[in-house]
């Protein structure tokens, strides 16, 4: 008997095993945390704690977790987001409740199926989300966070900005809009007066030295116009203000990540967490050929590498209806029925759109179906 929840349409693989296995999984038993991950590409150097756990994110931005459990997230003494929902992958789209509930709701794409995509990037227009993502940014110790790599905040960032905290004036507030959070100028942001007081290069590097004074500038004797009467044991105005300007541009600020950089820093995460929870999820074939007499109901499951596949809806389309038609499809049993409506020679690609359970995200999986 076919489900009542059947609806009719007229109305990287050795890394997702695991993944599969690890995050979300827990591992070796029952009792022991699961294992998430913020950001695909990581995300090192923030505290977590839930009711159970507590840590620093690694390289891979892992943090420990048991399901049910909400985590919170500081950067050194500095609180950055709590009463976030654990789970394997997070990512800081979901570090807020109204970005959160929206995520919930996809957009119909221009084939006609839900995608979660769509509504990602509408709500990456958050200035909340983005003062804390350049903020965030700006903390990483090369700072470019090139595609494919993650934020790197280490130890020394976070020495000198637990030390900076209490040296600047205001507080941080990520909920104020971006030109105030970013301002420079003689009244600095609270974030720009704790980014410049901090050294992103190795402590005995000349760089971290405090910058020359206009006095000190001032009372040091101009070079010899003779470069033969130049002292190597004096220095010149003019090489104290070379020190003070190298000093000075080495300082960064939220200006230095743009809200587009952090834009595209987002998506390329977030597609990166869509592929790899895709990887995940497989069909059996990826081409199916039948007669053009054969006419009879045929099905294609969704099947999940190492696990059960547990959506939460489904739903489907055929690119040529006039050869291969969708009869039916169930999120319960996974899996999209069709027949062959077409002549020999026709073909058609099945596009199967799947939510897995305990993620937003839509996965979509193509059959391409022969007639011979």
């Amino acid at each position: 008997m076919k489900s009542v929840h059947r609806l009719s349409p007229l109305a990287l693989l050795l890394s997702s095993v695991f993944l599969s296995g690890c995050l979300g999984g827990g591992g070796g038993s029952d009792s022991d945390p699961s294992i998430g991950r913020l950001n695909y590409n990581g995300f090192s150097g923030l505290s977590y704690q839930t009711a159970s756990q507590s840590g620093t994110t690694d390289a891979q931005g892992r943090f420990r977790y048991y399901p049910g459990e909400t985590l919170s997230f500081k950067v050194g003494n500095l609180p950055l987001v709590q009463g976030v929902p654990a789970k394997p992958y997070i990512s800081p789209l979901e570090f807020f409740a109204d970005v959160r509930t929206a995520l919930q709701t996809p957009i119909v794409d221009d084939q006609n199926l839900r995608s979660h995509q769509l509504t990602e990037a509408q709500l990456l227009d958050n200035a909340t989300l983005m003062n804390l993502t350049r903020f965030l940014m700006s903390l990483d110790w090369t700072q470019g966070v090139p595609e494919g790599e993650g934020i790197d905040i280490r130890q020394r960032v976070i020495d000198q900005l637990n030390t900076a905290l209490t040296n600047i004036e205001g507080t941080i507030d990520f909920s104020v809009p971006e030109a105030e959070f970013a301002a420079l100028g003689g009244n600095p942001s609270p974030a720009n007066q704790l980014l410049a007081q901090i050294c992103f290069y190795p402590e005995d590097n000349a760089l971290c030295d405090d910058p020359p004074t206009q006095e000190e500038i001032n009372a040091a004797p101009v070079r010899p116009a003779n470069e033969a009467d130049w002292d190597p044991n004096v220095e010149y105005q003019q090489d104290l203000q070379a020190k003070r300007d190298r000093i000075v541009e080495s300082i960064r600020t939220l200006d230095d990540i743009k809200t587009e950089d952090a834009q595209i820093y987002l998506t390329h995460e977030l597609d990166a967490i869509t592929t790899a929870i895709g990887n995940q999820y497989y069909l059996e074939n990826h081409v199916a050929e039948y007669p053009a007499s054969d006419t009879g109901i045929k099905s294609v499951r969704v099947e999940k590498i190492a696990g059960d596949t547990n959506l939460t809806d489904i739903e489907a389309i055929s690119t040529r209806p006039t050869d291969v038609t969708i009869h039916s499809w169930s999120w319960q049993t996974a899996d999209v029925e069709f027949f062959v409506s077409g002549d020999t020679g026709g073909e058609s690609e099945l596009l199967i759109n799947f939510r897995p359970q305990g993620t937003y995200r839509w996965i979509r999986k193509s059959l391409r179906i022969l007639i011979r």
